[in-house]
């Protein structure tokens, strides 16, 4: 079911989950498909999918399966084939999206194209701070302060504030904390907690992530050795999840992507330098509508 201007939608992923979505601009315009990072939801992508709303594209955010108002996997699959399977179902819906994908959202989104290599399901692709290699210790800083709070939460968003901010310091903290709302829930108990489902990482193997990241790793050299579509490679230069080699690699395995490299921000690139993310991709998205 699509959307008219700026409306809250439902779509559906894989085997019908149930997919929380924003949409902003015209359906009849050209659509981008944008899919955050793990932990977060559709609502860190607000500037950006105003600014391509009001631009001539039609901006559809999601919440990935198990995060934000979307559905949790009943199964507890929240294995990137999995998220990429979603992806695939939406941009078909879609009718071929530019997929804009952050992290999680990236690597979901560089396997749904690699998954329909013959018959993409996207016409054009934007990683975010993401690619097939990643530094795995920037990932356990991840990992490690999704799971701190997991279990026993926040006693009071001030707390959630002081988390984030630990978390990324080169940012200011925000003054005004109702924009935290959206990414915590508060219960019966009072106490807030992030806004997805811990099977994200209770079902993660954490015995042997030596194979988790080789399997990843070998699963998207595969999408990026695939890609025709037009590609673009968004970087935050203080990132320490994708390191510099890292999109190098990158950009050897796709030799016609495009790279920006944003300096001032780190992992949360449209966060920490929106106006800069936000030029990188226009100019992007503007010669992939006129080619």
């Amino acid at each position: 079911m699509l959307g008219e201007m700026d409306d809250a939608i439902e779509l559906r992923g894989n085997g019908g989950i149930r997919i929380a979505a924003t949409a902003i601009g015209d359906p009849n315009d050209p659509a981008v498909l944008l899919a955050h990072g793990g932990g977060q939801t559709r609502h860190s992508w607000h500037t950006t999918t105003s600014h391509l709303g009001t631009h001539g594209w039609y901006a559809v955010s999601i919440d990935l399966r198990g995060h934000g108002d979307s559905e949790w996997a009943a199964d507890g699959d929240y294995s990137m084939p999995a998220f990429a399977s979603d992806i695939i179902a939406i941009a078909r819906e879609l009718d071929h999206p530019v997929l804009i994908g952050a992290s999680l959202g990236g690597t979901a989104s560089l396997g749904a194209l690699g998954a329909t290599a013959d018959d993409p399901c996207g016409r054009a692709l934007v990683l975010v701070d993401v690619a097939p290699h990643i530094e795995r210790a920037g990932a356990n800083r991840i990992l490690s302060f999704m799971a701190e709070h997991m279990a026993n939460g926040f006693a009071s968003l001030d707390e959630v504030a002081d988390a984030v901010h630990a978390y990324n310091p080169h940012r200011p903290r925000p003054a005004d904390l109702s924009g935290l709302r959206k990414n915590v829930r508060q219960r019966a108990d009072g106490r807030w907690y992030w806004h997805w489902d811990p099977a994200f990482i209770t079902t993660r193997p954490f015995d042997n992530e030596a194979r988790l990241d080789d399997e990843r790793s070998a699963l998207l050299d595969n999408a990026a050795r695939s890609l025709r579509v037009p590609t673009l490679l968004v970087r935050g230069r203080q990132s320490d999840l994708l390191s510099e080699e890292g999109a190098r690699q990158f950009l050897d395995l796709v030799p016609h992507a495009r790279y920006a490299d944003v300096g001032g921000a780190g992992h949360m690139v449209a966060g920490d330098r929106n106006d800069a993310f936000n030029d990188a991709v226009v100019g992007f998205l503007e010669d992939v509508r006129s080619s």
